[in-house]
């Protein structure tokens, strides 16, 4: 069935003794509403799906084909808050195309909630990875305690259906999994995600229940909470070390600061490999950026660069960068679907682009390429 969005039409009602208040609350919210319609209608992608909403793209290619492992977003009576309540998914779809400007492939739910037997709620961005003919699939969910931890599900088959462990991964919490194969065949793991993605809860060491959903530090001399990123173990289901952090300096050498809303890390790691230099990409959260840092080492420390992606509509940014057929793509995701509504999303493409020093052309998702 698809999905059809009705924009239904609301009469404006007058009042003769406060013309005033009338047109001081209708005429900023229509101004509001035109300037966003005209950035959808200059929208440098189409979304991918519109027979449902998805997002948080994690795209692959495996077997000279692109798989794309995202959320699947859901209508929700939960009221939104900052701690991403009203993100209720239940499921995932795994997505094909034989090329990023052809048709996509709905391959059905590959995992749901109900099959994993250690399960809360909230199946958030995933990711995932081949090695040795198994297919795995990396995923945050909370726990019936109500903590994020990080799963693990195999398959034979990209497309799924996948098969979940009965335990999360060991040591793993927060969200955002994301998983880097290095030229020397080494799997990676990074992760982590503030606010509603309790990374900030984890500051000590161990889960403290009653820290602040925003107790990421503001203040502009401390250091910022970051990623996470640890070796996966042989068997592709558990980490082989203690977590590290992922440092990110900024061009003088010095660590970023909380207070740096534009280039700290706040969710949405991405690794790849560019000319021998490895590429940390994440969200900046509140300031709506994708941006990215190069390094030497999958562990880091990363320099910070510069912006990818300027801000969608929609307050969430997640992303994934791929090399296919000799050019480079970015996936990622905005509210066109749902008109702005933030837990209603959908997956978008287009061409990234590097210049000659490296470095990577920043792209308007609402202007000229």
């Amino acid at each position: 069935m698809k999905l059809i969005i009705m924009r239904k039409q609301k009469k404006q009602r007058i009042i003769p003794l406060l013309p005033f208040v009338a047109i001081s609350f209708c005429l900023p919210l229509s101004i509001y509403a035109q300037e966003k319609q005209a950035k959808f209608e200059n929208s440098i992608s189409k979304p991918l799906v519109s027979d449902m909403f998805t997002a948080d793209p994690s795209a692959h290619v495996f077997n000279n084909k692109i798989y794309i492992y995202g959320s699947h977003d859901i209508e929700t009576s939960v009221a939104e808050n900052g701690s991403g309540d009203h993100f209720q998914m239940k499921d995932y779809h795994v997505l094909s195309m034989d090329s990023p400007t052809e048709k996509v492939t709905d391959h059905g739910i590959a995992l749901a909630v109900e099959n994993i037997p250690w399960a809360g709620k909230q199946l958030w961005a995933p990711d995932a990875a081949y090695h040795k003919n198994t297919y795995y699939l990396y995923f945050p969910l909370k726990d019936k305690e109500g903590i994020f931890r990080i799963g693990v599900a195999t398959s034979r088959r990209p497309e799924g259906p996948f098969k979940a462990e009965k335990e999360p991964i060991k040591g793993s919490y927060s969200i955002d999994p994301a998983v880097f194969k290095d030229s020397d065949g080494s799997f990676y793991m990074y992760f982590g995600g503030l606010y509603g993605g309790q990374l900030q809860r984890w500051k000590s060491g161990v889960f403290n229940k009653n820290a602040s959903d925003k107790a990421d530090g503001q203040q502009s001399e401390e250091p910022a909470l970051t990623a996470k990123v640890a070796k996966l173990s042989a068997d592709m289901k558990q980490l082989a070390e203690k977590p590290k952090d992922v440092v990110v300096l900024d061009e003088k050498g010095n660590t970023i600061l909380s207070g740096d809303h534009d280039r700290r890390f706040f969710e949405g790691s991405w690794v790849h490999k560019y000319n021998g230099k490895y590429y940390f990409s994440y969200s900046t959260g509140d300031t709506h950026k994708l941006v990215y840092a190069t390094g030497d080492s999958p562990y880091g420390p990363f320099t910070y660069q510069g912006v990818i992606l300027l801000p969608v509509i929609g307050w969430t940014t997640h992303h994934s960068i791929i090399e296919f057929q000799n050019k480079w793509w970015l996936y990622y995701h905005d509210t066109e679907l749902s008109e702005g509504k933030t837990h209603l999303r959908n997956i978008k493409v287009t061409e990234l682009i590097y210049n000659k020093d490296g470095s990577i052309k920043t792209i308007d998702p609402y202007g000229k390429k």
